[in-house]
């Protein structure tokens, strides 16, 4: 299929809808216009009647656990899943085991991607309490960017001192993301709930926890020392309305150099379900109150909130099960993030056009992907084609993900995506990944 026309979608870009065609070369989207005829007998068309072509969404951060915790999800079956979500681009976090401090070690990474990827891919640098000399040898060209945790994550990578931290952001020109938690705050939660409880504090009280005093001591250190540095800032994954102040609506994203995201599942849940749900959508930052959900909504709709994400971190059912001192957080979200914001669009909640910014062109000009991330002649043709009134429900069988499990199992979504392309090939129809792989290294325009 080196040539592909696909015909009268409703193809969502740039702010509007316009019903047109999109012809594919190469790879390449060579025609976007009200009416494209087959330039060649050997043009494959493909009758798009009824549906909405998206950009393929690019995902900025998610969590694939290849090296070290392949028994919960590799590179392989996540991008498969990816894929069948309409997410034909991600970045990945660098708290694998070994984790991704090292030169060396983005590179192995990068290695192993080009053999099991099937959506495109780059991955972030890690920065600790004691690397800042590898950060300062890192090509922007080849890496997306940097990934500070400002709270607690695998291993050694909780970045702490502050001397260290302002020596990072005066560094670097790359974009740093942050998990902002404040790891004293929590610590001192805790043992107030360890006291009262032992081992058997309930679900409910991990926003208390983790709480919003916690995430805003942290993201508004950030803030201030990338005022005061110059920094390219961006805050992952927030949860609270409070947080959200903090950032900016005025300028257009390019003129940005502190911004935010928010993932689906912040978007999606709140406190209240953790009576149904329990650990299993236990994250951090924690899911918290329906007041929360609303302002981050608020701030999404405004442009306060630039990007939306997953944070697709998998766990197994059995690690999940676990009382909640020893559930692991995070949890699977790339095939089911973007029909969770379709199904936010017929409730109501989002245009599609809004959508199709957050999660496709808003990650490609904040990390200043190549030529991704649009619908325009001259760029990568990674499309979505979603049929808006096609219900489906999230059941077992037709999970993807290594570990089997997803928080929307029983859900009934009216959204279906028939037809991922990725760099202009199939890459997914109707519930069936392709075999053959068409993920390519991501390119930044630096």
């Amino acid at each position: 299929m080196e040539k592909i026309l696909i015909k009268d979608a409703q193809i969502v870009n740039e702010g509007k809808i316009m019903r047109g065609d999109v012809y594919i070369e190469q790879g390449i989207i060579k025609e976007v216009s009200a009416n494209v005829s087959a330039k060649s007998p050997d043009v494959q068309i493909f009758d798009a009647e009824g549906k909405h072509l998206f950009p393929g969404i690019i995902d900025d951060q998610v969590h694939f656990r290849e090296p070290g915790l392949t028994h919960k999800a590799t590179i392989k079956s996540e991008s498969m899943a990816a894929v069948a979500g309409g997410i034909t681009s991600f970045i990945e976090m660098p708290n694998t085991i070994p984790q991704t401090t090292t030169i060396e070690k983005l590179e192995e990474k990068f290695d192993q991607a080009a053999k099991t990827a099937y959506a495109n891919y780059s991955f972030m640098f890690g920065g600790t309490n004691d690397n800042i000399e590898e950060i300062k040898k890192l090509d922007p060209l080849k890496v997306a960017g940097l990934k500070l945790f400002l709270g607690s994550s695998t291993g050694n990578m909780l970045v702490d001192d502050e001397q260290v931290l302002e020596k990072i952001f005066k560094s670097t020109d790359l974009l740093i993301s942050t998990h902002c938690e404040d790891e004293q705050t929590i610590r001192e939660n805790l043992e107030i709930y360890k006291e009262r409880y032992g081992e058997d504090i309930p679900i409910s009280l991990h926003p208390t926890i983790r709480s919003e005093e916690a995430c805003y001591i942290s993201s508004s250190r950030a803030v201030a020392l990338a005022k005061k540095t110059g920094a390219r800032l961006h805050v992952f994954h927030l949860s609270t309305a409070k947080e959200t102040k903090l950032f900016d609506h005025k300028k257009p994203l390019k003129d940005k150099k502190i911004t935010a995201e928010v993932c689906v599942h912040h978007l999606w849940f709140s406190d209240e379900d953790y009576r149904e749900k329990g650990t299993f959508i236990k994250w951090n930052p924690a899911i918290k109150t329906e007041k929360d959900r609303e302002g981050l909504w608020e701030a999404l709709l405004d442009d306060r909130i630039d990007v939306i994400a997953t944070d697709h971190a998998p766990h197994t059912l059995e690690e999940k099960k676990n009382k909640y001192l020893d559930a692991p957080s995070g949890g699977p979200m790339v095939q089911h993030a973007f029909p969770a914001m379709l199904e936010m669009y017929h409730n109501g909640k989002i245009s599609l056009e809004k959508i199709a910014e957050k999660m496709c062109h808003n990650p490609a000009i904040l990390f200043q992907v190549e030529k991704r991330g649009f619908i325009k002649e001259g760029y990568h043709a990674d499309l979505v084609l979603v049929d808006l009134n096609n219900p489906w429900t999230v059941t077992k069988d037709n999970i993807l993900y290594k570990c089997k499990w997803s928080p929307f199992e029983g859900n009934t979504f009216k959204s279906r995506i028939s037809h991922t392309f990725v760099n202009g090939k199939l890459a997914y129809k109707n519930f069936k990944v392709y075999e053959e792989r068409y993920g390519q290294r991501l390119t930044f325009n630096r």
